[in-house]
This record gives structure tokens, C-alpha cells and sequence, in this order.
């Protein structure tokens, strides 16, 4: 492979690419246009983030949930915390917003006070009856007033489902048809009827509605995600743009570059497309990052181009010279940061899959696009004129390799302190680290939504659905009284969790019936006696609500399982945990495990499960991460010792990051976990590129260590102090999204990426310095695989022959 990669194949690819500039650029065209046709199959994930494997025995629960009784997050709820809705203009007008969502056929069926159901019975003959709560479609003051009490004091069934037991809330039920949920409709029902009705409800009554549920929840997060592409894209687009034309001071060079990341961004949505895959809050941040990776690209080619013209003024030399040396060590740093996404394609979750794959796949593709079209366009442009190579000799950024050079040359003892001091406070910091599995938690906190949000979690303990799937293992076992009172028995213990809502069953539905057939009075709600279920029981089965049979909602049609619906507050990983490991003793002390069945399930739980999952495989993913880095280390310079060199200065900033998150609060989430892998496979290209030009200058000066990592440091340390701070301010960009996830990917990266390049830059040489005899002789340094940045008297003349036929 070395012969390929050595410089008589660079040396071919540069012939082939600047003898066949049109059809190059005729082919990458094509390929622009063939994936921008692939930009229609791009669809938005109308699904929470499944971050478990499908086969995972907790997903394998919740779709037998889903089997049994359909989808869960299909309910959307209306809220009016006001005592002024309690007027006959406003109640009406209330009961006809619910009756206007009704007609909608996105919509199965609204629970509320305009279509509520009270049990009745009657005498002449026996029976009991669903009559409607509302006697009157336009009533006076004082029957509100009488509705309202009734309401809150008589039907506690509906508690916590029309009405909220804190204050005089009122709310109304939406339930979805079960088939658009996780369908583009949902979106369009939400965005273009839901929302507009709601609106215009409030404008004519001057009530605030408060509106949650989790269709409603997940299409306003996705929407802000989309809204967010394009902010990142243009963020992205003009802070690198600027700094590169600080650095560059070429409009051109700029322009140029510019080009070159947008047919980056165009392809990149092109694989998205062409390989079906949807858009979630990961993917969404791919368009992006090829921007921020792919200017540092530019960076160096172009940097070297200006300084070979700088040098000897021949354009085609120059041009020859940017793809055989920059090319080979562009494609070996673009590799390992490819290294770093594509691990995550070896984890078993689709989403991370997913993301490893399109990311890894753009960062090749953006390589090859900036080898191809920043030397063919160069070289049918004027060769750049002194103005344009001004920036070459900065006296700032002298200034600043001088004091690199002032450190390690006078300073290492305080090198090396300093870094031990780093990371023994980095250790202590890592032991503070909390595990968040909150699904709301990175979600816009200051977006309208999120404020509905707090209201509900306030009012009704909650929003996340949690549910408890019972199997009584034999048929009809739900309705026994024997069951019911187990049920009974366990949604009481579920009442004391403080972060969970009361639960509701069939439970309820049964007390309901025992409350109707004593008249309504709110005392006999509860469950039957022995005596009262043989006559009370089968009313229960056949209680029905606006047509639809409540009982197959807590019920399956067997009779044989239950479900037990609670909501939970937003909170983390780590007390949900607790709060399981409180239940379980308990619940099984109710259940007997060898006469029932007992699952905990819903999409809340999922997500923290998943949270768990992605801890677990974050140290497998950024081992293995680590060892691929490793690996082309060793072969690159065939030196075991140069691995333990280059890996020591880019696992400390991982380790100083990790602190940081320990000592600032920032828990290990899913958005985080990407930070570690992400930032290693980035920051070890600067290694790459030091160690490269170390080793030449040793084998120029004669093994003199000394002089050669001086020698080094001088000649990389620009272009890593230009590389670093685009990548640095280009990560920031994600800081001003509304996702917390997002914005502690963006930061942690960043600050990553500033601790790895000085690292590079101070710890690095430092550690060569002082380990010279063990590492710094040709026993050690052999002749490498392959050589990354080949000498001037390694191919110069074969470069000057090679110009002159072009």
C-alpha cells in the first residue's frame, strides 16, 4: 500500500487531474446534479430518537405494547388556567373550539366538557346509562357555575383528564387517529389546523391556551431542527468565510473555498437522500460540520500553493507540488477524522449507525472535492501577486510561534507539571459526572412549546407517558375483583412517587361504575365490594364514551392483559433508576411473578434505557477509535513507542473535557457522548501532520533532535494554529442553536479542539525533546510506510519534469 500511497502515485494523481481539468469538473457536476435529483427523498423523522438496538429486549416490550394496544403518544391536550373561561361566552366558546378539532379527520375523537359522559342509573327498569354532562349548549352564568362544581367535586374520574386537581384548570383530550402519528400528516395537521384554530380561539376570548402532548411536542422540536439547518449552514458559511479571509486576505482564495464546502454541503444532503435515511437532531448537524472539516482542507492546500509560488513563482510546479505533498497527508488526516465518525457505525442503534455513516462518507468526499477543484480552478487563474501572499509572513503569527518555541525550548518542566496538574483535576472531575436520560431536556427551553411544557408538568405531574403492560396470563383475568385489587393496590404506590402523575386503568373505569350506581356520590369511588361486583362489573364492560369503548383503552380484547398509563415528570437517568429500583420489590411483592407478568414500558423509559445503552458503548466506541488511530500511527512510522508519543497529547484534552463536564455540571447524555470520539478523530490530525515534518526534518539534519522539532514546530505550527481556530470558532456555531444537546456539543468540541492543538503544540514537541534517546534514532524511526510530506530531494526533480509537460 505504501507504493501506492508514496509519491509516484500522487505524482500520477496530480498528472491526471490537471490534464483533465473540464472533464473533472464536468464529472463533479454531474454527481452535484445526479444528488441534488436524490434531495426529494429527504424526509424529517416524524419519531422520538430510538437509541436501543431493535432486537434489545426493552424495544422488543414496548412493540408487543404497541401490538396490544397501538400507538401510545397519540394524544394531544388543551389547557385554560383561567377563572374567566367559567363565563357562558367563553365556556361556549371552549366547548365549540373541542367540537371545530372533532371534525377534523386527522383527529379520532376529543374527551372534554362539551361531549363528557356521566354514568346514570335508572330505576324503571334497572340499568345504567351514559347521558351527557351537558344539559344545556348554551347555558346562563349559574349553570356554568353549577357545571363547574360538578366537574371538580363530583366526577373524580375525570381528574387529571378534563380537569387538574391543583387549581380550576380545564383541559380537552385530542386523540389522534393512531395512523398519522409518525406520518408527515401529523406535521401538517399540527402545524397548518391545529395551531391556527388554537390562535384564533385565543385572539377572539383573550385566553391563554396551553397545548402539550407528545404529537404536538415532537412536531415543533422537528420543525425547530429544520429551521436550525439552515441557520447552522449560513453561521457556518460566514465565520469560516471571515476568518479564512482574515488569515487569507484573498477574496479569491475565499471564494474559492466557499465553492468548494457549498458542493460539499449540496453532496451531503445527496447521501442523506439517496440512502433514505431521515434527518433527527444528529444528522441535521452532518451539512455543517463538512463545512467546518472541510476549510481546513482549503486551508492547507491553498497555504501551500501560495508558499510554492512564493518560492519559485511557476504556477504548474506549484500546482504539482500542492497535490503530490498537501494530498497525501490531507487524505491521512481526513482518514483518521473519518476514523472517528465511522466508529459509531459499529454501535447497534440506528440513529448513531446512521450518523457515522453519512458523516464518515462527506468527509471523504469533501477531501477529494477540495484536491480537485481548488488546484483546476488555480490553474486557470492568474498566479497570485504579492498582495495575495502577504499574510505568509504575519509578524503576529511569528510572534506566536516564537513563544511556542520559548516554552518547549525553556519551559518543559512546567510543560509537564502542568499537564500532570490537568489530569489529576481532570480525574477527580470525571468521578462528578452525571448520566441524563431526559428526553425534554435538550429540547429549546426558551421555544413557546416548552414553556406549555413546564405548565403541564406543573398542573398534571407530567407529560412523558410511562405505562405498565399487566398479564394476568389467562383470559378474562383483567376484570377478576381479585385483579382489579392488585391494580388498586399498585397504582397507590405509583400516587406516592412524587415525579409520577397519578396512574389510570381500568381501575378507574370500574370505580366509575360503582360511584353511578350509588347516584354519582363521589364517596363510592372505589372498587366493588365481593358482594357488589357480580351486579356492578358488567355495567363496567360496556361503559362506553362518545361512542368509543373506553374499556379497550386500558383492556385488550382478550380480557387477559391491562395497561396502567402514568405520566412522569422530566427527569434523568440516574432517578428514574432509582425510582425502578424502588418499585420493583414492591410491585412483584403485588404481582406474584409466577402468576403475573409485569412490563414497564413507553417511550420515556426507551429514551433513558437508550441514554444507558450509548454510556456503555461510548468507552467500546472511542476504544476502538483510539486503537484504528493507533494502528495507522504504527504503520505509518513503523514505531511502536511513536504510538505511546502521539496518542498521550490528544487523550489528555479528552480527559481535561471530561472534567470540565464534571465540574460545570454537564451530565453524559447522547448529544455529549459524540463529543469524545468526534473531537479525538480531529484533534490527532495535527499529530499527524507534526510528527510527519519531525521526522523529515531528523532525517535532513542528521538526527539532530533538537534542531528538527524546532524545525517542525515552525513549519506546522501556522497552518495547526489556522486549522485550530476555523475548527474552533466553526464548532462554536452549534452554541447558538436552541438544542441544550446541541449547544454542549458545540462547546465541549470546541474546547476539545483548543486543549488538543496546544497540547500538540507545547506538550508534544516537549515530550519528543525528553524522550529523544528512546525514540529520536533510526532503530526506532525507521523508514517510514509512507512518506506523508516528502523532502525536496526526495521528487524534485521528477516534479520539475513533470511541470514542463502541463
Amino acid at each position: 500500500m505504501s507504493k501506492f500511497l508514496g509519491f509516484e502515485f500522487w505524482n500520477t494523481v496530480a498528472r491526471t487531474i490537471l490534464r483533465n481539468r473540464i472533464l473533472i469538473l464536468l464529472l463533479i457536476t454531474a454527481c452535484t446534479i445526479f444528488l441534488g435529483f436524490q434531495w426529494k427523498n429527504m424526509k424529517f423523522s416524524y419519531t422520538e430518537a430510538n437509541l436501543l438496538p431493535d432486537d434489545d429486549p426493552i424495544n422488543l416490550q414496548y412493540q408487543e405494547f404497541l401490538d396490544k394496544f397501538g400507538e401510545e403518544g397519540n394524544l394531544i391536550v388543551l389547557a385554560v388556567q383561567d377563572s374567566a373561561l367559567f363565563t357562558p361566552q367563553n365556556f361556549v366558546a371552549w366547548n365549540r373550539l373541542a367540537e371545530k378539532l372533532d371534525d377534523f379527520p386527522e383527529v379520532e375523537f376529543t374527551v372534554g366538557v362539551r361531549n363528557l359522559q356521566k354514568l346514570q342509573k335508572f330505576e324503571d327498569p334497572g340499568r345504567f346509562e351514559m347521558v351527557p354532562f351537558l344539559q344545556d349548549t348554551t347555558p346562563t352564568l349559574q349553570q356554568v357555575e353549577a357545571y363547574r362544581q360538578e366537574l371538580f367535586e363530583k366526577l373524580p374520574f375525570y381528574e387529571g383528564l378534563v380537569y387538574s386537581r391543583h387549581s380550576n384548570t380545564v383541559q380537552t383530550a385530542v386523540y389522534l387517529d393512531k395512523e398519522i402519528v409518525n406520518t408527515g400528516k401529523r406535521k401538517r395537521f399540527v402545524v397548518e389546523e391545529l395551531i391556527p384554530t388554537i390562535e384564533e380561539f385565543e385572539q377572539a376570548r383573550g385566553l391563554n391556551v396551553y397545548v402539550s402532548g407528545m404529537p404536538y411536542i415532537r412536531t415543533l422540536n422537528s420543525q425547530n431542527i429544520i429551521d436550525e439547518i439552515g441557520l447552522f449552514i449560513g453561521a457556518a458559511l460566514l465565520i469560516t468565510s471571515l476568518i479564512f479571509f482574515f488569515f487569507f486576505r484573498s477574496i479569491r482564495a475565499t471564494v474559492i473555498s466557499m465553492i468548494t464546502v457549498i458542493v460539499g454541503v449540496m453532496w451531503a444532503f445527496g447521501v442523506l437522500g439517496l440512502l433514505h435515511y431521515e434527518i433527527t437532531v444528529l444528522t441535521a448537524i452532518i451539512p455543517p460540520l463538512i463545512i467546518v472539516i472541510g476549510i481546513p482542507n482549503c486551508i492547507f492546500l491553498i497555504n501551500k500553493y501560495q508558499q510554492e509560488i512564493q518560492k519559485h513563482g511557476n504556477q504548474a510546479k506549484s500546482l504539482q507540488r500542492v497535490i503530490t505533498k498537501v494530498g497525501n497527508a490531507t487524505l491521512l488526516t481526513n482518514l483518521t477524522t473519518a476514523s472517528g465518525f465511522a466508529t459509531f457505525i459499529l454501535t447497534e442503534s440506528t440513529l448513531l449507525k446512521e450518523f457515522g455513516i453519512v458523516a464518515s462518507i462527506n468527509i471523504l468526499a469533501i477531501f477529494i472535492l477540495s484536491l480537485l477543484i481548488i488546484p483546476i480552478i488555480y490553474s486557470y487563474m492568474n498566479v497570485p501577486r504579492d498582495k495575495h501572499l502577504k499574510h505568509l509572513n504575519k509578524r503576529w503569527i511569528n510572534g506566536f510561534v516564537d513563544w511556542m518555541e520559548r516554552m518547549v525550548r525553556h519551559h518543559r518542566i512546567s510543560i509537564f507539571i502542568i499537564s500532570i496538574v490537568l489530569l489529576v483535576a481532570s480525574i477527580i472531575g470525571i468521578y462528578k459526572i452525571n448520566i441524563s436520560g431526559s428526553l425534554l431536556e435538550d429540547m429549546p427551553q426558551n421555544a413557546g412549546f416548552f414553556k406549555d411544557i413546564e405548565f403541564f408538568e406543573e398542573e398534571f405531574d407530567g407529560v412523558m407517558p410511562l405505562e405498565i403492560l399487566i398479564d394476568t396470563q389467562r383470559e378474562k383475568g383483567v376484570m377478576k375483583l381479585s385483579t382489579l385489587r392488585r391494580m388498586d393496590e399498585l397504582q397507590s404506590l405509583l400516587e406516592e412517587e412524587e415525579q409520577l402523575s397519578p396512574p389510570v386503568s381500568i381501575v378507574n373505569l370500574v370505580k366509575y361504575a360503582k360511584q353511578a350506581y350509588y347516584n354519582g356520590n363521589p364517596d363510592y369511588y372505589q372498587l366493588p365490594t365481593s358482594q357488589e361486583q357480580t351486579f356492578i362489573l358488567p355495567y363496567a364492560q360496556s361503559l362506553e364514551s362518545s361512542g368509543d369503548n373506553l374499556l379497550t383503552t386500558f383492556v385488550d380484547s382478550t380480557g387477559q392483559y391491562a395497561r396502567m398509563t402514568t405520566f412522569m415528570k422530566d427527569i434523568g437517568t440516574q432517578e428514574m433508576e432509582e425510582i425502578e429500583e424502588d418499585l420493583w420489590p414492591k410491585i412483584n411483592e403485588i404481582f406474584p411473578e409466577d402468576r403475573f407478568n409485569i412490563e414497564m414500558t413507553g417511550k420515556a423509559l426507551i429514551f433513558q434505557k437508550g441514554t444507558t445503552y450509548l454510556v456503555k458503548n461510548l468507552i467500546i466506541s472511542l476504544s476502538l477509535a483510539i486503537f484504528l488511530i493507533a494502528l495507522l500511527m504504527a504503520w505509518m512510522f513503523r514505531s511502536v513507542k511513536m504510538i505511546l508519543v502521539s496518542l498521550i497529547p490528544n487523550l489528555l484534552p479528552l480527559l481535561v473535557t471530561a472534567g470540565m463536564m464534571g465540574y460545570l455540571g454537564v451530565p453524559i447524555k447522547p448529544s455529549t457522548i459524540l463529543v469524545f470520539s468526534i473531537a479525538f478523530g480531529i484533534s490527532v490530525d495535527d499529530t499527524i501532520h507534526f510528527l510527519a515534518k519531525y521526522r523529515q526534518e531528523l532525517k535532513a539534519s542528521g538526527w539532530k533532535v533538537k534542531r528538527s522539532v524546532y524545525a517542525a514546530l515552525r513549519e506546522t505550527g501556522v497552518s495547526m494554529f489556522y486549522t485550530s481556530i476555523v475548527l474552533f470558532f466553526g464548532f462554536s456555531v452549534f452554541m447558538i442553536s436552541s438544542f441544550g444537546g446541541t449547544v454542549a456539543l458545540g462547546g465541549l468540541v470546541s474546547a476539545t479542539l483548543l486543549f488538543a492543538m496546544l497540547s500538540n503544540l507545547l506538550l508534544l514537541p516537549a515530550l519528543l525533546l525528553s524522550l529523544q534517546k528512546e525514540i529520536a534514532n533510526k532503530d526506532v524511526l525507521r523508514e517510514p510506510a509512507i512518506n506523508i510530506i516528502p523532502g525536496e530531494d526526495e521528487n524534485g526533480e521528477a516534479e520539475e519534469e513533470e511541470a514542463s509537460k502541463m
